[in-house]
């Protein structure tokens, strides 16, 4: 058996050498997943699954709610997670989650989903600025 097999990457068509294992195949499936927008880990909080589709959840206006309060000048991390019941890191999370952008990010790239979006792209993006701004004050 061959050690590499090349293969075409369904997101740029490229064609790429992989390791003939189970575990690339596998990784190599999971990206043609993601580049037809399949959603493949667990449900982010604000979705449920319905007929092998992600659809908006009962309690998905929660999701642009925290988001919006992140962006107000007095709260940070650790003040919104106590508030909403959840870790930093679980929070963390949720803030920078692109499905609720209507995407899907796998191995560093990101494609458009088949599930509709809860929250707007520049909401999102706002919430990202302010990370990326708490992240730096912490260096």
């Amino acid at each position: 058996m061959e050690k590499f097999v090349k293969v075409k990457c369904p997101h740029c068509g490229k064609e790429i050498k992989i390791e003939n294992n189970r575990g690339e195949q596998q990784k190599l499936g999971m990206i043609k997943k993601a580049s037809q927008g399949n959603h493949m880990s667990r449900t982010p909080f604000g979705y449920k699954w319905e007929n092998k589709k992600l659809i908006p959840a009962q309690n998905f206006r929660e999701v642009e709610e925290i988001f919006e309060e992140f962006l107000q000048e007095d709260i940070d991390l650790t003040k919104l997670a106590k508030k909403r019941n959840f870790s930093v890191n679980g929070l963390k999370k949720i803030l920078k989650n692109f499905a609720y952008i209507g995407k899907i990010k796998f191995n560093g790239q990101i494609h458009n989903g088949n599930h509709k979006s809860i929250i707007s792209s520049i909401l999102f993006n706002k919430v990202q600025d302010k990370l990326e701004r708490l992240r730096k004050k912490k260096k």
